[in-house]
């Protein structure tokens, strides 16, 4: 941010980096806009093809701009070449979530990510200010005993699927109470 003509040296954070992510931040909505068109689209049928299509189109284009030397795939700042490989990455979770779990057919199967999804929003806030307090309330409670027992390889698994566990049913009564936080 220091190269640009300034009254006062640009202090805030090192490059500047984090100010000018927003532009591919950007890129990585506008991409979870056209998924939600595509989808309306072709509602009650799912756009496989076209999902599969962007999801090589877009994990090339990142990897090539990777691989040429022209802009690396770095998540932490948000590259572009980062943006097109990871929505590459997540059309390829739509369509292989769309295969997988096809919600008119087996909606029992379905239902777990129907709770997350309607309160995406209250997910996303759960899982970062509740994180702390579940994790360390499993600590206290199952102690270290319990969690040896489990071993030190898999601890870190298992506690997450406690903690997504209670994440999942905080989700579920909100559902079940029709709490639904929208923008």
């Amino acid at each position: 941010m220091n190269l640009f003509p300034r009254t006062s040296p640009f202090l805030f954070n090192d490059g500047g980096y984090l100010t000018l992510s927003f532009i591919p931040t950007l890129g990585t909505m506008l991409l979870g806009v056209a998924a939600g068109r595509w989808s309306l689209a072709a509602s009650p049928n799912i756009p496989m093809r076209k999902f599969l299509l962007a999801a090589a189109a877009l994990m090339a284009a990142g990897l090539l701009l990777h691989l040429a030397g022209i802009c690396p795939i770095v998540k932490r700042i948000w590259t572009p070449s980062w943006t097109l490989f990871s929505g590459g990455v997540c059309f390829l979770f739509i369509a292989t979530f769309s295969w997988v779990i096809d919600v008119k057919k087996q909606r029992g199967l379905a239902f777990p990510l129907v709770v997350i999804g309607m309160n995406s929003i209250a997910a996303y806030f759960i899982a970062h200010l509740c994180e702390n307090f579940v994790e360390s309330s499993f600590r206290i409670n199952l102690g270290t005993r319990a969690l040896n027992i489990i071993g030190t390889a898999v601890e870190p698994t298992v506690l997450g699927a406690l903690t997504l566990g209670v994440y999942w049913l905080f989700l579920f009564w909100m559902y079940r109470k029709k709490l639904f936080i929208r923008i």
